[in-house]
């Protein structure tokens, strides 16, 4: 696991941005844990924020460019694709990575990215934030988004 030598999250005010948590319905525990270490962030840092799923992971691109052109000011992507006996795995992981890519650079705006991609269901287990998880990569993805979204804020005065 590559969760040495990661920065500490939260600890920054993020009051006043608005930031969208768009989540997959499939492998809901490791989802539901993803949800609630983005929350945790959230609500930490003071951003408004709001929780849409979405059927997959492959769905993610399309709502996080529509909360992001209604005016969010950040979107966390979180979902979880496991790899089964076909080249499925890679096509969705593909096209949830490079859709959410394009649309943080089509927009201009922040999307955290949250989406497990895993060998098997115990790698999720030990990245959700659950109790004995050894990660937690949806407060991760949150903190990134809102610690972007201030830098750009910043940056464009």
């Amino acid at each position: 696991m590559a969760g040495s030598g990661a920065p500490e999250t939260g600890g920054v005010d993020a009051s006043g941005l608005n930031v969208v948590v768009i989540a997959g319905t499939w492998h809901e525990v490791i989802t539901n844990g993803l949800i609630a270490g983005a929350e945790r962030v959230l609500d930490a840092t003071g951003a408004t924020y709001r929780v849409v799923r979405v059927p997959g992971s492959f769905e993610l691109p399309v709502a996080a460019k529509a909360a992001l052109d209604a005016g969010a000011d950040a979107v966390v992507a979180l979902g979880v694709i496991i790899r089964g006996g076909t080249p499925h795995f890679d096509f969705v992981s593909s096209a949830a990575t490079d859709g959410l890519t394009r649309v943080a650079l089509d927009t201009g705006k922040p999307v955290g990215f949250g989406v497990l991609t895993l060998d098997d269901e115990q790698q999720g287990l030990d990245r959700a934030g659950l109790e004995g998880s050894k990660e937690d990569k949806g407060e991760e993805a949150a903190d990134a988004a809102i610690r972007t979204a201030l830098v750009l804020r910043e940056l464009r005065g």
